[in-house]
């Protein structure tokens, strides 16, 4: 048998392999520059996607002002059109608005014209509500394409992905997801030891539903009301995206 009849499906197997890779491993930097820790282990960027969600954000907002702890929210487009206020009253209280696509497609899937519209339009609905311009783009359900990146850089944002995504999107009990959390104190208690990491956590969590207004993410509130003063108490500083400088790769 010719040699190159077996060489060829291997080859594309494994180039198919390596796109999934790029594609969808939150760590990777296969296409383009991903953001995927703070650039300091005292730092915590805590990060919302999918909303503004009437029902939810404006509660979330008065629990992280209680624990003088900053955000950064990745906004959907369409609900920012919405609710162009609580988009302001967002921004108003020193939190940070990310681009999260105008109406939340699986951008993997995308080519490269629908994913620009995509990311402008999300930023238009920002501007228009905020006179300001997002500097931050998370991709919906972290799927990105090889064209993603370039776009991104495109219209001046730079890609934010996680360490730690818990589920909350998922109908669940707050026990459960404060138990899938823990990892974060984990982490800030191995810090006095030696060899203590010197980068930070990226937790995504989720205040809106892209599919349907005013989702209920009520455990995700009760879940930060159990480990926002824990977190505090570890000596964990709550940061936007803006106030670290974020590292691609993992320390």
């Amino acid at each position: 048998m010719d040699p190159w009849l077996i060489a060829i499906p291997s080859f594309a197997a494994g180039l198919a392999g390596l796109t999934v890779y790029g594609g969808v491993h939150p760590r990777s930097q296969l296409f383009g520059h991903t953001v995927v820790r703070t650039d300091h282990a005292r730092k915590l960027a805590l990060t919302f996607d999918d909303g503004p969600n009437p029902a939810i954000t404006p509660k979330l907002l008065d629990l992280l002002d209680r624990y003088h702890a900053k955000a950064t929210f990745f906004v959907v487009g369409k609900w920012v059109r919405e609710s162009p206020s609580l988009v302001k009253e967002i921004s108003a209280r020193g939190h940070l608005l990310g681009n999260h696509t105008d109406t939340h497609p699986n951008l993997f899937f995308c080519g490269p014209q629908e994913t620009r519209i995509e990311l402008l339009r999300c930023s238009e609905a920002i501007g228009q509500a905020t006179w300001e311009e997002p500097r931050w783009f998370r991709p919906p359900y972290g799927f990105r394409s090889p064209w993603l990146g370039p776009l991104v850089l495109q219209q001046r944002m730079r890609m934010v992905m996680w360490t730690l995504i818990p589920g909350d999107w998922l109908v669940k009990p707050a026990d459960w997801l404060i138990e899938r959390m823990k990892p974060i104190a984990a982490h800030a208690q191995k810090l006095p030891q030696k060899n203590q990491p010197s980068s930070g956590d990226i937790l995504c969590l989720h205040d809106g539903d892209y599919c349907r207004p005013n989702g209920n993410r009520a455990h995700t509130l009760a879940a930060l009301e159990y480990w926002l003063p824990r977190w505090r108490d570890l000596g964990l500083e709550f940061v936007t995206m803006k106030q670290t400088n974020g590292k691609a790769v993992e320390a």
